[in-house]
């Protein structure tokens, strides 16, 4: 244990190395003075700017503006906008007015009469700026802002000019002509400069209008650059990004005297509509808090309150690691690194949430976005956990070995061999099939047991009466009951069986109709319960057509993904899933829970927790002593998947109960493992598709409201966990399943393809409380349903790729990364869906039989030269004998 806390000391101060390493300071030109200009508009809570604005509020903000400008800029003369010059005279502020012009012509009058009263009323007013922008928006034509521009220079004393872009002014000179000085908007930003770029190009366009319009007063009246918000193209917008560009625009522009204004004073969340960086542009904040220093080295001033909060989230999900049975050195490592790596990840969504401003709809998006990561990051941490325990901890402890010979048992007073009795229960199952069944268990390779048969809710006696006969042939042991309206599906055919069940029969066996078992199954597993404490034996299932077809084989492999991964780690912890066939029960454990239960449909699950709950001890072989049928065809595969997932499901609200402090016996690591178990199955595959279908209906949102998807908070850790979630498949299979790569790809393909299953049997699970029992379709009495078995599965996967090309295509012009990264989120969460579709289209199509590609090898080692062209075989025509000769000549 010592080594495991000298590992978490090393990777909790590596983890604080990295911040120290990876803390960023950058060198500016340090501005002492005091800026010529800012622009301003007054500020409410809730974002909004009315007749009904607090004068308070604008004395509190032109009272803290008083320290950093000299000026101010507005851009409409009404709305509130009114009570800023007299309100900015009280603290020496000049004031540029600003009038609103668009299309309207009795607001544009309202405006402009607003604009001349305040120049003639308030001396603080040193210019009138009328409309902003109005040509590169087509609110005016140049003609007519020229006239109206003239109309306000006759009314007052002050220069008088308009508002544009740079370029408006270099093509329109009949505008510049027609005003007292150029009010030119230079915001490289917007013109996909970088933040490297962004002074040079705004001392070169400021040279380019001194050239063009020689002897003419030039102001640079819009230069700023947004702290946050998306990227568009090559232009960054950033903390470190503002602060860099404006100090060193400020230093450039005093040494060559310049006239400027800063976009702007304060941050205004309630520009949103300029998309994700509008409300980002003040030098202050919205409180009037400044966004960084205009001196010493450009920093993070809470860089190292985001350290301790990443720290010690990091500490604090670490914590756990030293609960762990004798982990290993190197297992502790990974977990904690994991452990760290959330613990960023926490900062960095504390430094989003408080570095950026939410209006209600924002905020509650960003809220269920974060309480769907939730379960994400703790299944990936599960899947992690798993990696680590596999890949780096010690090995399996419990697991059953085979043994070779009968040891003497102790279970029963005075009996070597305890009586075990196997129940089959059966339901229209094909009579053959059934029989081979029977005919393994006659060749078990142990003296005392019996074989009860029960077929349920089966009249038709083609189904039944050879069984009957079959049962009578094999003699005395086995014992054959045919019983009619059964209620609660199998598990009342296994209460019926338990009846007639021989009195000194101390364990139970339960096989599936179509499993044929191993002569060494009891033999090798029934001295197990010579400890009175065990209550449960579970062997894996096994299949023995998985050759069948292509989809079979992959079926097959992710079957067996379960059984020697899953498995195996939870009966470290006494904690595996009863999943009914290949099990042994003490009948003792059995009676104690209850026997079998039919309020859900996965009774052999539902009673094996029960029987841990009782505090019996559970064992497991990966050892396969039984092989059965795969189901016949994807329909019945996901018909299976489905019940299983809906079973669980009961099971879950069943249970919850006794998963409390003091409701069962479970220790604490068998309710860990039972509870990360339904998350990592149930809620990983539904919240797989709650966050495609949101992810589905936020498209034209981020598409066409110019609203992106915060990356570092939200879609990457999407891809982190599909990442995780990869190699958690790839690593344990490749160090626990022994099957080819190619069954494994396969394998991948399958668990994937049932995603929209399982997360249809939760959904259902939750509005319903009980579906009828669904039979898988085994040995070959399956009709292909004419139905293409992944309609909904292709619909989604279709909508999520035509999704993520929209965003793709309308990014075109902006290229926002976030955008993208969304679009490849989108990608990733098709893929289970168009997995499903995959292996539909598989099954019906001739690639679905080995043959094919047995041939295809053939005939592509031929084309290529690898082996001689089989030519076919034509016979000699046969020669006539001597006798027929002369026969014809006669």
């Amino acid at each position: 244990m010592r080594a495991v806390v000298a590992v978490l000391l090393f990777v909790t101060a590596a983890h604080a190395a990295l911040w120290g390493l990876f803390q960023e300071k950058q060198a500016a030109p340090d501005f002492k003075g005091i800026l010529p200009s800012v622009s301003y508009t007054p500020f409410e809570p809730g974002h909004v700017v009315d007749s009904t604005i607090d004068p308070a509020r604008i004395r509190a903000d032109l009272k803290r503006l008083s320290t950093v400008t000299r000026a101010i800029r507005s851009y409409s003369s009404t709305e509130g906008n009114e009570l800023v010059p007299p309100i900015a005279a009280e603290f020496g502020l000049k004031v540029m007015v600003g009038a609103w012009i668009s299309k309207d012509d009795d607001h544009n009058a309202s405006q402009i009469e607003s604009a001349i009263a305040l120049a003639k009323r308030n001396s603080n007013v040193n210019g009138i700026v009328v409309g902003n922008e109005s040509i590169f928006r087509a609110d005016q034509k140049v003609e007519d802002l020229i006239e109206l521009i003239k109309r306000v220079k006759k009314s007052v004393n002050v220069p008088v000019t308009t508002g544009e872009i740079w370029n408006s002014w270099r093509d329109n000179p009949e505008l510049a002509s027609s005003v007292d000085f150029i009010a030119a908007h230079v915001l490289p930003y917007w013109e996909n400069f970088t933040d490297k770029q962004a002074v040079d190009q705004a001392v070169y366009l400021y040279g380019l209008l001194r050239e063009k319009f020689p002897g003419k007063r030039i102001v640079i009246a819009e230069f700023g650059w947004p702290s946050a918000g998306y990227n568009l193209r090559n232009a960054e917008p950033g903390p470190f990004e503002q602060a860099s560009v404006l100090r060193n625009f400020v230093a450039r522009a005093e040494a060559m005297g310049m006239e400027y204004n800063i976009v702007e004073a304060m941050d205004r969340p309630w520009k949103s509509f300029e998309g994700g960086v509008g409300p980002y542009w003040g030098i202050l904040n919205n409180a009037g808090e400044a966004k960084f220093s205009w001196t010493g080295p450009i920093v993070n001033e809470n860089y190292w309150k985001l350290a301790a909060i990443a720290l010690l989230v990091g500490i604090l999900m670490s914590l756990p690691i030293l609960r762990l049975e004798q982990p290993t050195a190197a297992q502790a490592f990974v977990l904690s690194a994991a452990a760290n790596g959330v613990g960023a990840w926490a900062a960095t969504v504390f430094a989003f949430w408080s570095g950026h401003y939410f209006v209600f709809g924002s905020a509650f998006a960003l809220t269920l976005g974060l309480i769907l990561l939730v379960p994400l990051v703790l299944i990936a941490m599960a899947r992690i956990d798993e990696i680590a325990a596999v890949a780096f901890g010690h090995g399996p402890r419990r697991l059953i070995a085979k043994t070779a010979t009968l040891a003497p048992a102790t279970i029963g007073e005075g009996v070597t061999f305890p009586k075990v009795s196997i129940h089959i229960p059966a339901y229209f199952e094909p009579v053959e099939m059934l029989k081979q069944t029977l005919d393994a268990v006659s060749r078990l390779d142990y003296p005392n047991f019996e074989c009860v048969c029960i077929i349920n809710n089966t009249p038709d006696p083609a189904f039944w009466q050879p069984i009957q006969d079959h049962c009578r042939a094999l003699g005395e042991r086995f014992k054959f009951i045919n019983a009619e309206k059964v209620q609660g599906f199998k598990a009342g055919a296994l209460r019926i069986a338990m009846d007639r069940t021989a009195a000194d029969a101390e364990i139970i066996g339960i096989i599936d109709a179509d499993y044929v078992v191993h002569p060494d199954w009891l033999k090798d597993l029934v001295p197990v319960f010579a400890d009175p404490q065990v209550g449960l034996v579970q062997a894996p299932q096994e299949h023995r057509d998985g050759d069948l077809s292509l989809m079979h084989y992959i079926m097959n492999g992710e079957y067996a993904g379960f059984f020697d991964i899953g498995m195996v780690q939870r009966n470290e912890f006494n904690a595996i899933i009863v999943h009914g066939t290949m099990c042994l029960i003490r009948r003792g454990a059995m009676d104690m829970a209850g026997g079998w239960s039919s309020d859900t449909i996965c009774e052999d699950t539902d009673l094996g927790l029960t029987i841990q709950q009782q505090g019996w001890l559970t064992h497991y072989t990966n050892v396969r002593y039984g092989e059965g049928l795969l189901p016949d065809t994807y329909e019945a595969f996901k018909k299976q998947r489905h019940r299983w997932a809906y079973g669980g499901f009961q099971i879950v609200k069943k249970h919850w109960r006794r998963f409390l402090p003091g409701g069962s016996r479970l220790s604490p690591d068998q309710r860990r493992e039972f509870s990360l178990g339904w998350l990592n199955w149930l809620g990983a595959e539904s919240l797989g598709v709650v966050v495609a279908i949101l992810n589905l209906i936020w498209v034209p949102i981020v598409a066409f409201a110019d609203i992106s998807i915060p990356d570092k908070i939200l879609t990457l850790p999407i891809i982190a966990s599909f990442i995780v979630s990869l190699t958690h498949f790839i690593a344990l299979y490749r160090l626990r399943v022994n099957i080819k790569a190619g069954q494994m790809l396969g394998a991948m393909i399958a668990a994937m393809s049932v995603q929209w299953t399982v997360s249809r049997a939760v959904a259902q699970g939750l509005i319903t409380e009980h579906l009828a029992f669904a039979r898988t379709s085994k040995g070959g009495l399956s009709r292909m349903s004419i139905e293409f078995q992944a309609f909904w599965e292709a619909v989604i996967g279709v909508l999520l790729l035509i999704g993520a090309t929209v965003l793709v295509v309308t990014n075109g012009y902006k290229q926002v990364r976030e955008i993208y990264i969304f679009a490849g989120v989108l990608v990733l969460q098709s893929l289970p869906f168009l997995a499903a579709v995959a292996i539909a289209l598989l099954e019906n199509s001739r690639t679905n039989s080995f043959a094919f590609w047995r041939n295809s090898a053939v005939r592509t080692a031929e084309l290529i030269g690898i082996r001689p062209v089989r030519l076919p075989t034509v016979a000699a025509p046969s020669q006539p004998v001597a006798s027929e000769i002369r026969r014809e000549a006669n």
